[in-house]
């Protein structure tokens, strides 16, 4: 979950709609992403935050500013992405002992990815008295560490929390269109397939989250599986096969104009919850899948 955003520092210029070629689907069977070294990925890991932390630069007993632990290939020495052999399947471990994120090598455009996830029992600060949190954040790109925890890219994020499976929440300055109703007084907004679409992201005015249209989680310690789907700025989020949001007209704001954000790289959230993921595959798409077509 994320309550704030901090958008100063983004130097991310280049346009995001470089050129992009979407091989048949029948020629593209899906890609694992997991293997023993995690060769597809790479770690950025920011800080161990507290819970007095409040967006500012983190800093030490002397005052001094602390610098993010930093980018490393593959596994971390910290052990905060880790795998496992959980009754003989490979099970990325994420300990969310220290906020960051494992971040796909390559970029994707459309898409459909699938994983299977339950959160284990650890918690840490800042989130000790809070729902276990974890996210899928998707067309993510520029510097690490460009939002509010400084941790994570200029993405859009499928959120993984208990209870909230499927929400949507703004990463730096991104922006995105919803099937929603609309918010009103303290009420957040709440996705909803029958409804229009509504502009999320506050750079666009706004909300920077909106809620999933329903609970399709399994009960603790169970698996469930998701599913993004996303197709030339459009997107779904699937869980346990029930579409829960319907999203389009990916975007972010660049010196007070939007610019389409339609692909990006794959990151995995670390964010103060133990959490395992299994069966991460990604299967690329010359076409929206016709059982989806009518959500647009």
């Amino acid at each position: 979950m994320k309550l704030k955003l901090r958008l100063s520092g983004l130097l991310f210029a280049t346009s995001l709609v470089s050129a992009f070629v979407a091989l048949p689907l029948a020629a593209t069977p899906a890609l694992s992403l997991l293997d023993p070294t995690l060769s597809q990925w790479e770690t950025y890991l920011s800080y161990r935050h507290q819970e007095q932390y409040n967006g500012s630069q983190p800093t030490d007993a002397a005052g001094k500013p602390l610098a993010p632990f930093g980018l490393f290939p593959g596994l971390d020495p910290h052990g905060v992405f880790t795998l496992q052999q959980q009754g003989g399947e490979t099970v990325l471990r994420v300990s969310g002992e220290i906020y960051g994120a494992l971040t796909s090598k390559q970029s994707f455009r459309n898409y459909h990815l699938t994983l299977q996830y339950r959160f284990g029992e650890k918690k840490w600060p800042p989130r000790l008295q809070k729902l276990k949190d974890s996210g899928i954040l998707y067309h993510a790109n520029g510097p690490h560490g460009q939002e509010y925890f400084r941790s994570w890219m200029l993405s859009q994020e499928f959120q993984i929390m208990q209870g909230h499976t499927g929400d949507y929440w703004q990463q730096a300055n991104s922006a995105i269109d919803i099937r929603a109703f609309q918010p009103e007084g303290d009420m957040n907004a709440v996705a909803d397939t029958t409804q229009p679409f509504l502009a999320a992201g506050r750079a666009s005015g706004g909300p920077g989250f909106v809620m999933r249209q329903l609970n399709a989680e399994k009960p603790d310690n169970q698996w469930n599986t998701v599913e993004l789907i996303c197709f030339e700025g459009q997107s779904l989020h699937i869980v346990n096969g029930q579409v829960v949001m319907v999203l389009k007209n990916s975007r972010y704001q660049q010196d007070g104009r939007d610019m389409p954000m339609w692909q990006g790289k794959i990151q995995l959230q670390s964010e103060a919850a133990e959490v395992f993921y299994k069966n991460i595959r990604l299967q690329v798409l010359d076409q929206l899948p016709a059982q989806y077509a009518g959500y647009f």
